[in-house]
């Protein structure tokens, strides 16, 4: 069975809270276990009422969300024994990333380089909590933002299932690019990495 539609069913008789719910559960897991596309559940959440006002309130949810998984891992990560050989590498690794300090978490939006963030803040020397969340809020405002943008236009010009259809290509076209540009920027910081052990 399709998943999203598996969570329109589970959720959507329950109206907006239950919209509100399933959006919440998307993003939380994709924060905590799984790359879960909440791209698609803030859209399905939209379309149930696609209004500005609930706009705003889903996109308070996916920082609600995105805040409690990144939490829930940097905890798990900060009470448990991570060997050393493991904090080495993931400090490498940011270190040779396009930015080193958290401002990384808000180009993660478009170019997807850092998985389970939670467990990296935790990790990462030189990154606090506090700053790490506050970029995760600015990323989600900004990145949910445009989504829902284009979808208030979309619905305003066109009928709802039409809408709908553009939206799910819109946020379609925002996952390939996304991906690409994480492939290309892997590419490039690890020739880099490889040149200058040359």
């Amino acid at each position: 069975m399709d998943l999203t539609q598996f969570m329109l069913d589970v959720f959507g008789p329950y109206g907006e809270p239950g919209v509100v719910l399933m959006v919440f559960l998307a993003f939380f897991l994709d924060a905590t276990l799984i790359p879960f596309l909440p791209e698609i559940f803030i859209i399905l959440g939209f379309s149930y009422n696609p209004e500005p006002s609930f706009a705003i309130i889903l996109i308070l949810v996916c920082i609600v969300a995105e805040w409690l998984g990144n939490c829930l891992l940097y905890y798990v990560v900060k009470h448990i024994h991570v060997p050393r050989k493991i904090k080495s590498v993931v400090n490498k690794y940011i270190g040779i990333l396009l930015l080193s300090d958290e401002r990384m978490l808000l180009v993660n939006r478009i170019a997807p380089m850092i998985p389970y963030s939670g467990a990296f803040i935790a990790l990462v020397d030189n990154w606090t909590l506090p700053r790490s969340l506050f970029y995760i809020a600015v990323g989600c405002i900004l990145k949910y933002g445009l989504i829902l943008s284009m979808s208030t236009v979309f619905y305003a010009y066109f009928s709802s299932s039409m809408a709908s259809m553009m939206m799910v290509a819109f946020v379609i076209i925002i996952l390939v690019l996304s991906f690409v540009l994480s492939y290309v920027r892997k590419r490039r910081t690890f020739s880099d990495v490889k040149e200058n052990e040359e």
